[in-house]
């Protein structure tokens, strides 16, 4: 079964620090770029951080120097570091596979995971 599963959401106070993960099954990361998306309440879903293959790395500014992106290819995961958070990163976060080309592209991921809920309070 082709799927994605995220974990470890949660709340955290400003400044603080989440680790999400995302499970892939029947999708790896040897040839699609796989991406963490968000989803802030009221507003448009925005890409935040995609790893693609030959381990190339793609931040979204309002993240860069914060969140990273990484995997670990025996487990067939991908994670999503993020530290020094901000009541801003308060969202939905998705993970997404795409196309080897995707980066950052949103249209060009095809296959979703059902989201894991960040609330980062002041």
């Amino acid at each position: 079964q082709v799927q994605l599963v995220e974990s470890g959401g949660g709340s955290v106070q400003a400044g603080g620090s989440l680790r999400l993960s995302c499970a892939a099954s029947g999708v790896t990361a040897i040839n699609n770029c796989m991406g963490w998306f968000r989803q802030p309440p009221g507003k448009e879903r925005e890409a935040v951080a995609a790893l693609c293959p030959g381990a190339a790395t793609y931040y979204a500014d309002s993240v860069k120097g914060r969140f990273t992106i990484s995997q670990d290819s025996a487990k067939n995961a991908v994670y999503l570091q993020m530290n020094s958070l901000k009541p801003e990163d308060t969202a939905m976060y998705y993970c997404a596979a795409g196309h080897r080309w995707a980066r950052l592209e949103l249209s060009q991921y095809t296959l979703w995971g059902q989201g894991t809920q960040v609330t980062v309070s002041s």
